[in-house]
């Protein structure tokens, strides 16, 4: 009998090493890692074939074309960054999205979801997986520092006036840890609020009043806008500001960027005017001094006249440009 009892506890102090030794394996394998976007990271549109906008939309962070040639819609819409227009910039940029695309798809899937609606949903950082289209009708909350890779094996469709919150928010740069991978097009409906790197195989619409903190990326196809705002999260568009208050580069001659055009705090952080709602141009806390220190001039106005479009470039240090092997998709042959 102490032989048995004696065995039995050897056998479960062996097992119980076993399964720690496991632990971290077991946690690593949930734990999703981000791909790179590459030189797409300054993209807050990039379209394949076309990108097409009405309406007063205004898109912080870069916007290109590649292959194809088409941008329209600029003015009204406007661009505050860098237009690249079937350009070596772009090109580049779709390589690496198309990179980023694979690796995304080739996730190890967490959560498989298929067939169910994201709205109403409250999610922890994963894999999650649909094998046909995903639906968002109302909210879906993402809590939890970390990776949200969502895998669509064909659309995404949110309905009218849905959204994304994370941790019961809408913090811009969060966002830049969700990624949509998605195998044909996604349409974005009106007044929804969204958040993610869309990197779609197809196309991309984005309808009247919607919102997206994050990037649009066709590879193939277009993106289409209709009085939208989209705004790269943590990232500078053109090499300036980032269009987000929670990433401004406040400090001595700050200079043109998304939440304080021209403020310059003069080397002390109380005569700033992001302190306490100072505004653009008016004093905000202990007399902030809002001018424009003649020290940047880092801001140029180009104006395209054989194509109409207007953008503000930020002037940027030069991206070193990169191949990167494309790895193979499981939706398909896509394009090299």
């Amino acid at each position: 009998m102490r032989r048995l009892i004696s065995k039995a506890r050897f056998l479960g102090i062996v097992v119980g090493v076993a399964l720690v030794g496991m632990w971290p394996m077991a946690a690593q394998a949930a734990t999703a890692t981000a791909p790179s976007l590459g030189t797409a990271d300054s993209f807050a549109v990039l379209g394949g074939q076309s990108v097409t906008c009405t309406g007063a939309s205004v898109i912080t962070g870069d916007l290109g074309v590649w292959p194809g040639s088409s941008i329209t819609g600029f003015p009204p819409c406007t661009v505050i960054g860098a237009v690249h227009k079937t350009d070596s910039v772009a090109q580049q940029a779709q390589a690496d999205a198309l990179t980023a695309y694979n690796l995304l798809a080739g996730a190890h899937c967490t959560h498989h979801l298929t067939g169910q609606d994201l709205g109403g949903m409250t999610l922890s950082p994963g894999v999650y997986c649909f094998s046909s289209s995903a639906f968002l009708t109302g909210t879906l909350n993402l809590t939890g520092g970390g990776i949200y890779i969502f895998q669509i094996g064909s659309t995404l469709i949110t309905a009218p006036g849905s959204s994304v919150l994370i941790n019961n928010a809408q913090p811009c740069d969060a966002a830049s840890n969700v990624f949509w991978q998605v195998g044909s097009s996604a349409t974005i409906d009106t007044t929804t609020v969204f958040a993610g790197n869309i990197l779609a195989l197809t196309s991309i619409t984005m309808n009247h009043g919607a919102t997206l903190d994050g990037r649009a990326i066709a590879l193939n196809g277009s993106v289409t806008m209709d009085t939208n705002t989209i705004t790269t999260c943590g990232q500078t568009g053109g090499g300036g500001g980032n269009g987000h208050g929670s990433k401004c580069n406040q400090g001595v001659g700050n200079g043109p960027e998304g939440c304080d055009p021209g403020n310059s705090n003069q080397g002390n952080p109380a005569n700033s005017n992001d302190e306490l709602g100072g505004t653009p141009g008016n004093p905000g806390r202990k007399g902030g001094n809002s001018k424009t220190n003649t020290s940047v001039s880092s801001v140029a106005i180009a104006q395209s006249t054989a194509t109409g479009h207007r953008a503000t470039i930020v002037a940027t240090k030069p991206q070193l440009l990169r191949a990167i092997p494309v790895a193979s998709s499981r939706h398909g042959l896509i394009r090299p």
